[in-house]
């Protein structure tokens, strides 16, 4: 055992996730009242953890999630199957007029001072709609899986797919897997239907279930509810104010082995100091800080999230693991779309005290 966890050594799968698929609509430095074109960017939160951890680092992972048949939904199918990563897709026939949808995300990348503006449309969204027992976990965990994971983001989409997540986490356990959980408290999702007490409720009862904890110290406090210390951190990049709510985190739930966030201060929006630190089995780590020349902003903190799963998953020292996230995120932060683009020798090489120069 190592870490506090029981990682299994191999299996048909080494990463599982459960989310909700979205594409992103982006029209760069444009903002969107202004915009003319856009790209679109096929994400999620869980989605974009498998795809990294399948394209960049080279892993056997799958996602189960909600798929609609229509052309936007066609789209996103073609995404993910390039990305290397096996679907588990519960499908939904779209009327032709109202959905079911595929979510929509609108996000342009600001610029300088201004800052990135992200709104949403998640109007009858077929994700929403799942609910327990539509997927086949026997026949997803069949030969195996190492890793499950989810996120707080798809737990605040309904009344449902938290059950959802629960279901699956505890198949996923009865398999040996390890279970893993970003917390991504998204008050805007979670006041349409109970608030930050339902949230909380939710949320609760699926860490009871986890082994590995993401999420910062808001994230802690509202989606967990669990007190911060009263002395605020000297900056963001100070993890102290993190480190000093672990213990009420494990007393909460003594089963979890890990929690690990991001440190990030917005100089602008094209200039960040970026870190990361992690607690694994009562001892605590944080990642060197970089300043980072920010393209994209979006998916640094998957981008940590998978890099650090990967580090865990190939039984590196801890540090190094919290270092390959670390250095993961940031690159990340240099393409645009909110998966990755690098390769695993370029997040090893900046990870070691690497540079940009130019490679022949």
């Amino acid at each position: 055992m190592k870490y506090g966890l029981n990682i299994k050594p191999d299996g048909a799968l080494d990463f599982v996730s459960i989310g909700a698929l979205i594409h992103r609509l982006d029209p760069g430095i444009i903002p969107f009242r202004k915009a003319t074109e856009c790209t679109i960017h096929v994400s999620g939160g869980e989605f974009n953890c498998a795809a990294n951890l399948a394209d960049c680092f080279g892993l056997k992972t799958g996602v189960a999630t909600a798929m609609v048949d229509y052309p936007i939904g066609d789209l996103i199918v073609e995404r993910v199957r390039a990305m290397g990563v096996k679907p588990f897709y519960k499908k939904f026939k779209h009327n032709g007029v109202t959905g079911p949808n595929m979510a929509t995300v609108y996000s342009d990348r600001g610029q300088g001072v201004r800052a990135p503006v992200v709104f949403y449309n998640r109007a009858n969204e077929a994700a929403a709609q799942l609910k327990p027992g539509d997927f086949d976990w026997n026949a997803i965990f069949a030969g195996g899986a190492r890793w499950f994971h989810s996120g707080g983001i798809f737990a605040a989409l309904s009344e449902t797919t938290g059950e959802v997540i629960i279901e699956g986490m505890k198949a996923a356990k009865a398999q040996g897997a390890v279970v893993s959980f970003d917390l991504n408290y998204r008050a805007k999702l979670w006041s349409l239907w109970g608030g930050a007490e339902k949230a909380q409720s939710i949320v609760r009862r699926i860490v009871e279930n986890v082994d590995v904890l993401v999420g910062n110290e808001e994230d802690l406090q509202l989606g967990l509810g669990v007190p911060g210390p009263k002395v605020e951190a000297k900056s963001k990049l100070d993890p102290s104010t993190f480190f000093g709510m672990i213990d009420a985190v494990v007393k909460k739930f003594p089963q979890v082995k890990i929690v690990a966030t991001t440190l990030r201060q917005v100089h602008s929006t094209n200039r960040h100091s970026w870190g990361a630190v992690a607690w694994i089995d009562g001892k605590t780590y944080v990642s060197p800080t970089c300043e980072l020349d920010v393209y994209d902003r979006v998916g640094g903190g998957d981008g940590y999230a998978s890099g650090f799963f990967y580090g865990l998953l190939t039984g590196e020292p801890e540090q190094d693991a919290v270092n390959l996230g670390w250095a993961h995120g940031a690159l990340l932060t240099t393409t645009p779309g909110d998966t990755t683009m690098v390769m695993v020798d370029q997040v090893r090489a900046f990870a070691k005290g690497g540079s940009a120069r130019i490679q022949r």
